[in-house]
């Protein structure tokens, strides 16, 4: 029996009233390599703050929750979106790679498009507003 998965809170939160309508887009890459506004928030998180553990902290998850979202896209991708930095004074740290920084930037710019192209549709699905 399949175990169910609790809510990530890295997922988005409904949109606040008076808030224009948006997707919210996963792609699916095939192999079981799922990337959505969850990973990629995390993703931007870590490279904001270089660390994991800190990223995932301000996000609401356990460091371990977010290392196992890292390595999920690891491990989909078959090349690693976060690299170690080595320690020095400070410690180490984490930063994105290449590839990390296109899975931003390819999953924000499709994001962009679809709700572009979604805007009159999911306004329409608001109906007139009342007078």
């Amino acid at each position: 029996m399949p175990r169910a998965r609790p809510s990530s809170p890295a997922a988005p939160e409904p949109s606040p009233a008076g808030a224009a309508p948006s997707l919210s887009i996963r792609l699916d890459l095939g192999g079981g390599c799922r990337i959505g506004p969850g990973k990629v928030r995390l993703l931007e998180e870590i490279g904001r703050v270089g660390s994991i553990s800190a990223a995932g902290r301000s996000l609401g998850m356990s460091y371990r929750r977010a290392w196992e979202l890292v390595e999920a896209v690891n491990r989909g991708l078959g090349r690693p979106v976060v690299e170690a930095v080595a320690g020095g004074a400070g410690g180490g740290g984490a930063r994105l790679t290449e590839v990390g920084h296109a899975v931003i930037a390819t999953y924000r710019g499709i994001e962009a498009e679809a709700n572009l192209l979604a805007a009159g549709r999911l306004v329409a699905l608001l109906g007139p507003e009342p007078r």
